[in-house]
């Protein structure tokens, strides 16, 4: 754990404001659920909740298996980095942070669909040189929770509307799942 050096004082409410550097740094956005943990030693930990992250082992089963029926890499994330992958090396996406253009995707509610002229303006993962042919947000009980993506495969052919609907329908089942 790493000290910030800022202090803030509970007010007589109980509340505590975290600093808007940390909010930024962190992306803790306006309404983000925020689990609390306690150690024995009087810390309290404040994380962010991943509801998507709940669904850790089911989510990386359904990734596997859109791979196997599309031949297209897939990760799913929830709102901040990814949490899923199948036809990927797991070692090299799992956990990675999500880039800002997908984040503005996901914040949005808009899906992304690669056209012939649409090649390479959506790279999901911060560092990772793998555009995206499809991606769709998964929405949870009116939550935007993550997002389902489809990578291009080392062919790079466009995607077609079968693998659009494919995404498209399992974003709106993890959605469901979480609700």
């Amino acid at each position: 754990m790493r000290a910030t050096g800022i202090v803030r004082r509970i007010d007589d409410l109980g509340r505590v404001v975290i600093p808007k550097e940390i909010r930024r740094t962190m992306r803790i956005r306006e309404g983000d659920p925020l689990e609390i943990y306690t150690e024995s030693n009087g810390e309290v930990i404040f994380k962010k909740y991943s509801p998507i992250g709940e669904l850790a082992g089911f989510t990386e089963e359904y990734a596997e298996v859109l791979y196997k029926v599309s031949k297209a890499p897939i990760i799913i994330t929830d709102r901040d980095h990814v949490v899923a992958s199948g036809g990927i090396s797991k070692k090299e996406v799992i956990g990675r942070r999500i880039s800002s253009v997908l984040d503005d995707y996901i914040e949005g509610r808009k899906a992304f669909f690669a056209s012939q002229g649409g090649y390479g303006k959506l790279y999901p993962i911060e560092g990772f040189d793998r555009p995206a042919s499809v991606a769709y947000p998964i929405i949870s009980a009116g939550d935007v929770t993550g997002a389902v993506v489809m990578l291009y495969s080392d062919l790079r052919n466009q995607p077609t509307e079968i693998e659009n609907k494919l995404v498209q329908t399992a974003a709106i089942f993890l959605g469901k799942q979480n609700e």
